[in-house]
């Protein structure tokens, strides 16, 4: 069958691969440890849920405005004016099908076909495909884990072009859990003004943060920035909501408008009941933010305290998010290999690193129990032990 040239562009999903073979041998009813998930493993909180529950009970079930629901639009206005610095009106704010749509109708709406978006390594993996399927030329720079995997200015200055449309940046970051602090954030600032392109800030993970670290939208660094700035977010890991599909982007209202009116000829608008539990989720107790976040400091540590135990292995520490980014180039195998034969031989599932641009690493997520953490870290361990030829 010939389809088209522009779904060739794209590559499949490596995480979503990896995790359905996980559960395919889980089905079949092996032991499997699995490290792939990028959702929390929390039920979504009561309060959500009853919100949702009662807004079906009332009959909020119809279609509903294709940019979202008014009063969750201004939810999360206010949201982003308290919490993140930012002069957003519920005109600012479109409803999307989690955060993953919120930048495909980004891309689709800024790119044209040549338009170049920067995009710092190791990446969230969608965003180039995502880049490609709007026309766009995703220009990645690499970082490294002397530097935090952080963009540095000159790399910053050294990737733009006259096509340069667009930056992407993601603190807290998946895959490495990397965090801009404000001051790193001020620095590549003035580069963003003087050349006049665009930056989404995808803070999906903003409220996943460790060691006192803070978290920054560079939108609220100036008004000259704030002018330029795009915001991604969504309610899945904040609020365990991942299979509600709640999303949302936030940016000038010609382009939301935009926005919304590609997204009027795709997916219209989200589920109607699901708005009101993220207008629960905004509005109502965050205690179980904190209590997710004291579940996931205690898994933080444990995986890094068994990680320091292995030979051969090595990770920067993680400032926000749920995952670690292991370096395992002193195995010798690219990231793929290592992973097949990690989940073949002792079923522990891992994300090749060559899914986010890194092949020298892989991604281990946390958002599991402690008990999975413990067993699959001992099945790493022999698996490593076994690569570099060290006795126990």
């Amino acid at each position: 069958m010939k389809l088209s040239e522009r779904v060739g562009r794209v590559s499949p999903s490596l995480t979503l691969a990896i995790a359905a073979q996980a559960k395919a041998m889980k089905a079949e009813g092996l032991d499997v440890c699995s490290f792939s998930a990028g959702e929390p493993d929390f039920e979504t909180p009561l309060h959500i849920r009853n919100a949702a529950a009662q807004a079906l009970a009332e009959g909020k079930t119809r279609y509903g405005p294709a940019a979202g629901e008014p009063d969750l639009r201004e939810a999360i206005a206010q949201k982003l004016r308290a919490d993140n610095g930012l002069d957003y009106q519920a005109a600012n704010i479109l409803v999307t099908n989690g955060g993953k749509q919120s930048l495909y109708n980004l891309m689709q709406v800024l790119l044209d076909p040549g338009d170049e978006v920067i995009i710092p390594a190791p990446y969230w993996l969608s965003y180039p495909e995502m880049v490609k399927l709007a026309g766009g030329v995703p220009v990645i720079v690499e970082t490294f884990a002397s530097d935090g995997f952080k963009l540095q200015p000159q790399q910053l200055a050294g990737a733009i072009t006259p096509r340069t449309r667009l930056l992407v940046l993601n603190s807290p970051s998946n895959p490495t859990g990397m965090v801009y602090s404000r001051q790193e954030l001020e620095a590549i600032a003035p580069i963003i003004e003087a050349h006049d392109f665009w930056v989404v800030s995808d803070e999906i993970y903003e409220k996943i943060l460790y060691d006192g670290a803070d978290h920054h939208s560079i939108g609220s660094l100036s008004p000259a920035c704030f002018e330029r700035t795009l915001i991604s977010n969504g309610f899945a890991k904040a609020y365990s909501m991942t299979g509600w599909r709640v999303g949302y982007l936030a940016g000038p209202s010609e382009l939301i408008a935009a926005a919304a009116s590609l997204q009027s000829h795709s997916t219209s608008n989200v589920c109607t009941f699901a708005q009101y539990g993220a207008i629960a989720a905004l509005q109502g107790p965050q205690d179980c933010v904190a209590e997710m976040l004291a579940a996931f400091t205690e898994r933080r540590q444990l995986i890094l305290n068994g990680l320091n135990q292995i030979a051969g292995l090595s990770c920067p520490i993680p400032e926000g998010a749920f995952y670690v980014f292991v370096d395992i180039s002193k195995t010798g195998l690219d990231s793929m290999t290592y992973c097949r034969q990690l989940l073949d031989q002792h079923q522990v599932a891992a994300i090749p690193g060559i899914a986010f641009g890194d092949d020298r690493s892989i991604r281990l997520s946390y958002a599991t129990d402690c008990q999975t953490i413990e067993k699959g870290l001992e099945r790493l361990q022999l698996f490593q032990n076994s690569l570099l030829g060290v006795s126990v």
